[in-house]
């Protein structure tokens, strides 16, 4: 055994200082690297459970313009992933939703080093609606479980995050996948029950796009055809949870939530943040976001947009949206849509404060 004071030689107070500072330039070099990186675009294909998977993650290479339907991005299609912070956020779209309207909050989570990945939710996507719905909230936590996987297994991000450390954002019927992953439990008899209860005042979330109220003498007959259409449909009282240990953040925007067991969601057990929009018409804050807050302990309101609509989440906006679809996403007048910048930053800060080191 050598004595202590023999092996002072071989780290002194110096090189101990060197060292340190060597490894906060290269940290800091990182950061600066990543926070002027560009955004790259990728595709997991389908297989034969899940629809594909639409990454945005940092690269050094160019970006380009890339058309997608009516959006025309700035993305390096394609291009050789870079280090990042080494965490990964799961995107869960709302009913019918593209991976191309929440491509500005993806630009603002690759700025701080995320890698994003979008699954397509099974027959409640923009390719293929056929069944949104309770019927797909049963499907989507699975599906955002079986995404990470497989981001897991792609030789190109593979090694560029923790599996273990990940975080889900979801907006809309996403929202409710969050609350979900956030163990929030619910019933197909809860949607029911809220929908027996409330049916006039929370139309929208009852009978999604099919029709709405007009205020005439037909709105009885609407009301009474919903109502034992969803008494048929959902009369099933069994409670839907899904545990993921490999998530530890979670944040639900403008969230459809009536249909949980509230109680299960007064003290998440993962970090859970709620974006709200008072002006939602599509999922009215009272019955939804609100009695999250209210019985959340621990839950942080990240931003409360008072003059947005159900569609202010959405960035890009789909354009020239009309009929009931442009009345429930639209935004409403005195919406200033430029706040949303500073929105997703304050998302992108919840998920560095709990899926980073401090």
């Amino acid at each position: 055994m050598y004595p202590l004071d023999v092996l002072s030689f071989s780290l002194t107070m110096t090189d101990l200082r060197k060292l340190v500072t060597g490894f906060l330039l290269v940290f800091s070099s990182l950061l600066a690297n990543v926070a002027g990186a560009a955004v790259g675009l990728a595709v997991i294909p389908a297989s034969a459970t899940d629809g594909r998977i639409t990454l945005y993650y940092p690269t050094t290479a160019t970006e380009q313009p890339v058309r997608r339907g009516p959006f025309v991005l700035s993305l390096a299609e394609q291009a050789e992933p870079m280090p990042g912070n080494n965490r990964l956020i799961i995107i869960s779209h709302g009913s019918g939703g593209s991976p191309w309207v929440y491509a500005d909050l993806a630009r603002t989570l690759v700025a701080a080093g995320f890698i994003v990945a979008l699954p397509e939710h099974h027959a409640d996507n923009y390719r293929d609606d056929s069944n949104p719905g309770p019927a797909s909230w049963v499907l989507r936590p699975a599906e955002v479980s079986r995404a990470i996987d497989a981001v897991g297994r792609d030789p190109r991000f593979s090694s560029l995050f923790d599996i273990n450390k990940v975080g889900v954002y979801g907006m809309s019927a996403g929202g409710h996948t969050a609350l979900s992953m956030a163990g929030g439990r619910w019933s197909a008899a809860g949607f029911k029950q809220h929908c027996e209860a409330n049916i006039a005042d929370d139309f929208q979330t009852c009978v999604g796009l099919i029709t709405r109220l007009r205020g005439n003498i037909f709105d009885g007959l609407k009301k009474w055809l919903a109502l034992q259409v969803i008494s048929h449909r959902f009369s099933d009282i069994t409670m839907h949870e899904h545990h993921d240990p490999r998530v530890l953040a979670a944040v639900a925007g403008v969230p459809a939530a009536a249909d949980f067991d509230m109680a299960t969601l007064a003290n998440p057990p993962i970090a859970l943040g709620l974006v709200t929009a008072q002006q939602d018409r599509w999922l009215i804050p009272r019955f939804h976001s609100d009695r999250v807050l209210q019985v959340c302990k621990t839950c942080e309101h990240i931003a409360d947009l008072t003059t947005a609509g159900h569609g202010a989440l959405l960035s890009p906006l789909p354009p020239n949206l009309t009929g009931l679809v442009g009345d429930m996403l639209n935004d409403p007048p005195g919406f200033e849509r430029s706040q949303m910048a500073e929105v997703d930053k304050k998302i992108s800060d919840f998920f560095e404060r709990h899926l980073l080191p401090r």
